[in-house]
């Protein structure tokens, strides 16, 4: 059946089931900060992450599939993702898990900002049009002046620009590297991240059932990347990066269901200003390498 889909339409497929296992094991995720702490999350979920790649590899035949061309920027890369899923896991502590990731998803548009200056490239008036769009519909979801608790929008916030930085390097990485080699140092270097806390913070040991979801969240986080990433090769951008705003929904319906999050109405209109900015910025991107 699949083999009959276009391209366009098995992208759109393993972008959906992608985004899906990741927002999933986000609110796992999320669940999981009451009991540990983000040291414990990482080293215990990635644990678990190698065992699709490790399936991989044998598949493969090889460990050809995990060399890298550039070891330096390799690392620099796994090093600034590992520490995007400590706010990540923070974000998620202290704010609902749609509020947390509508905030994250303000990266395609620091990186358009950003561009320029680290970058080098040409970004015209309509998407920097986008990115003050993309700004408001940010103060909209944080509400500043509403309280003390404004201040936890900060960690998502941060973690916005640990994204930006990490795609940053990734645009400048010419190796030609596999997906499997670039999330393999990336999911290792996120384990020795967790490992390193455990001496500082404590450790506390999980459960069966804790254990269980620790490890099913690590194995959505291994599948919903290489998902994510096959994505990409089956159709262009521009086709499948929309399914990435999925998240939201997801978010929101296992938000509301798990721990009855209801966002008001500015959240929620802060949050689709966000994502049409983003949108708009992938089209006058995609656009602008057309022609």
């Amino acid at each position: 059946m699949l083999q009959k889909l276009s391209d366009g339409a098995k992208g759109a497929c393993c972008m959906i089931a992608g985004t899906l296992l990741l927002t999933t094991q986000d609110a796992i995720t999320k669940w999981m900060t009451s009991n540990y702490h983000a040291g414990e999350i990482l080293f215990y979920r990635g644990i678990f992450t190698f065992l699709p790649i490790i399936a991989l590899v044998i598949w493969a035949g090889t460990l050809g599939s995990l060399k890298t061309k550039s070891l330096k920027n390799t690392l620099f890369r796994a090093v600034l993702g590992s520490a995007t899923s400590v706010f990540v896991i923070l974000s998620f502590a202290h704010l609902p898990l749609a509020t947390a990731l509508a905030i994250i998803f303000l990266s395609p548009i620091m990186l358009t900002a950003l561009s320029i200056p680290m970058l080098g490239e040409q970004v015209g008036w309509r998407r920097w049009c986008a990115v003050l769009v993309g700004f408001c519909g940010m103060l909209l979801i944080i509400q500043p002046g509403q309280g003390g608790e404004w201040l936890y929008f900060l960690i998502p916030l941060f973690t916005a620009f640990l994204v930006t930085m990490r795609d940053i390097v990734t645009r400048g990485m010419k190796g030609g590297d596999s997906s499997l080699s670039i999330l393999f140092y990336s999911m290792f270097v996120a384990l020795l991240t967790g490992a390193a806390s455990l001496p500082i913070y404590g450790i506390n040991w999980p459960n069966s059932d804790d254990l269980m979801l620790f490890a099913a969240s690590g194995i959505m986080v291994s599948l919903s990347h290489l998902l994510i990433i096959q994505a990409l090769l089956f159709a262009p951008g521009a086709t499948v990066a929309p399914f990435k705003y999925l998240s939201l929904v997801y978010a929101a319906g296992i938000g509301y269901v798990v721990w009855g999050d209801v966002p008001n109405l500015w959240k929620v209109v802060g949050a689709v200003l966000v994502v049409l900015a983003g949108l708009f910025i992938l089209h006058r991107e995609m656009r602008a390498k057309a022609t």
